[in-house]
């Protein structure tokens, strides 16, 4: 476990490795019965999981999925989780590296923002079969201990890749919203930028050349919302993040998300989660 930039204790890959001394790109896990991961942490890596069989509780950037049978479940580095799987689960899992990731995303089709709103989704019979086809055969290739074709685990991969984008594209209306406009991507990737600091409508409109009035528009058109509330969602989000998962004194918390001072943040914080800092950070998940 190490820790990272934002304070935060985070598992990396070697941590999950049988070899943890060999270098660490890949791994693969099968999830089979009950599983608790009581603590929410972060990971370094990136994680797919396919669950065939599902029941429990997964807790994603604190937002509660169920989980279910034939469900795609995407886990993004330094994103915060936990779950509660139960009796009867049946689940495959690859981890991969960044250096692994940034070959494997380009067949994801959509901004890496969409699929963090759209973390988990359940996908039809005909694609479930062919994911389930694609983990086993990675676990099998994987299970050659004298020779492991990588260019061959890696055209898996991106195999899997499209078949999540094939699914998401069933199965979410607002996918052409992310998709069609680039103003909203180009927005919500600048926010993941610079929400600690620039807080303003118009600092984002400027950077993209257009209005803050326009900018308002093409949030409410595509994401049903307004601009200043993407903002404050993410910064709340990472105050969240840095309250359950950090050990990070609350006044270090207010310096690092650039509040003026303590009652400025328990403001902010308590308009739009109904408890105090202090609450939420005791409150049970």
């Amino acid at each position: 476990m190490s820790l990272s930039s934002d304070h935060f204790p985070v598992l990396n890959m070697h941590e999950f490795s049988l070899h943890p001394s060999k270098e660490c790109e890949l791994l693969f896990h099968e999830l089979k019965g009950g599983n608790i991961i009581s603590k929410p942490h972060k990971h370094d890596f990136f994680i797919i999981i396919y669950f065939e069989k599902g029941q429990g509780e997964h807790w994603i950037d604190f937002k509660k999925y169920q989980v279910s049978d034939r469900q795609v479940h995407l886990l993004f580095p330094n994103q915060v989780h936990q779950w509660e799987l139960r009796d009867g689960t049946l689940g495959y899992q690859l981890m991969m590296s960044r250096k692994w990731f940034q070959k494997f995303w380009p067949s994801l089709k959509y901004s890496n923002v969409y699929y963090q709103n759209h973390p988990v989704f359940e996908v039809s019979n005909e694609i479930g079969e062919k994911l389930l086809y694609e983990f086993k055969t990675i676990k099998s290739e994987l299970a050659n201990l004298n020779y492991v074709f990588w260019e061959l685990i890696q055209t898996r991969n991106r195999i899997i890749g499209l078949l999540v984008s094939q699914a998401i594209e069933r199965s979410f209306e607002d996918v052409e919203n992310f998709h069609s406009n680039n103003f909203v991507t180009s927005f919500l990737n600048l926010v993941e930028v610079n929400y600690k600091t620039e807080r303003s409508v118009s600092f984002y409109a400027n950077q993209l050349n257009i209005s803050a009035n326009y900018l308002n528009v093409i949030c409410q058109k595509n994401l049903g919302t307004t601009a200043s509330s993407i903002i404050k969602d993410r910064v709340l989000l990472e105050a969240k993040r840095l309250l359950k998962g950090s050990d990070m004194l609350l006044k270090d918390i207010i310096y690092d998300l650039n509040f003026y001072d303590h009652a400025n943040f328990t403001k902010f914080f308590k308009t739009l989660t109904g408890m105090t800092p202090s609450q939420f950070k005791e409150e049970d998940n």
